[in-house]
């Protein structure tokens, strides 16, 4: 497989805070990639050294390229969206579609209006005058219509109802994603892109805590819901964390025998955000 991305040793301070801590890691071409975090984890600081927007110790090459030094043949290559606030609020419609069409060699402009066709967002209107869900339409219209390797999303659909969430996952899809490129997601609404995900990094205190594809996760967290009289014999298989809600116990297992579960009582798989729950308190 090509690395789009690899770092080793990467560390990142802030006068004596140290933002990240000798990170080694490497994604992939045509990879979706979930990276999660609690605030202050690393997140931010992570994308921020990728995008070449911040300075960093130790070795980091995205697509052939060093970040920081070499940014501007980098960003021909790489999209980024924050948030959709990020757009300025007096630009209007088609003022965005131009400006886009002058800075980036990637653009085509054609589909970007083939895109906002398909929406009932006016070429005139400004950003400010815009519904959330709309900006969000034209924000993706502006990114789906460059041909980048890489996309990183940072909290893409902040402040959205869940239909617009939707949407936006959905489209990015049907009408973006292709096996030559590879997309970065951050977000807080970790059970929502699970679905689309082909991999997961989980990252704590400026270090990588998992790092695993989506199908190996699946395959390796269970959890169980043991019958009443099962419950001795499953805390004796030593699980990985107790769950008690609502007057019934859990079991969350790691790399345990799928039948040997099955005798127990209930298996089903562990959401990813369960999961992260497990690993960042440390149960």
């Amino acid at each position: 497989m090509t690395a789009y991305i690899s770092a080793k040793g990467l560390s990142k301070s802030y006068g004596k805070f140290q933002a990240l801590k000798d990170i080694d890691l490497s994604i992939y071409k045509g990879q979706i990639v979930g990276l999660i975090g609690s605030n202050g984890a690393g997140k931010t600081t992570l994308i921020n050294a990728i995008l070449g927007l911040s300075s960093y110790e130790g070795e980091l090459n995205v697509l052939g390229f060093d970040p920081h030094s070499q940014r501007d043949q980098l960003m021909k290559e790489v999209c980024f969206i924050s948030d959709v606030a990020t757009l300025p609020g007096w630009i209007k419609v088609h003022q965005a579609i131009e400006f886009v069409e002058g800075v980036h060699p990637k653009f085509n402009r054609e589909k970007a209006l083939a895109f906002l066709k398909k929406t009932t967002i006016p070429m005139e209107k400004m950003v400010r005058n815009l519904s959330k869900g709309m900006i969000v339409q034209l924000h993706l219209a502006l990114i789906m219509a460059i041909d980048a390797k890489i996309l990183v999303l940072d909290e893409p659909t902040l402040g959205l109802d869940i239909i617009y969430r939707k949407t936006f996952y959905d489209q990015l899809l049907e009408d973006y994603f292709d096996e030559e490129r590879t997309i970065i997601i951050t977000t807080h609404q970790v059970d929502e892109i699970e679905n689309i995900l082909t991999d997961v990094i989980f990252i704590r205190e400026g270090r990588i805590l998992y790092n695993a594809s989506m199908e190996e996760t699946l395959n390796t967290w269970k959890v169980v819901e043991p019958k009443k009289e099962n419950l001795d014999e499953a805390r004796a298989l030593l699980p990985y964390r107790e769950i008690k809600s609502l007057g019934r116990t859990s079991f969350v297992f790691k790399e345990c025998d799928n039948a040997t579960l099955k005798e127990l009582g209930t298996v089903s798989r562990l959401s990813l955000s369960d999961l992260f729950v497990t690993l960042m308190t440390g149960e």
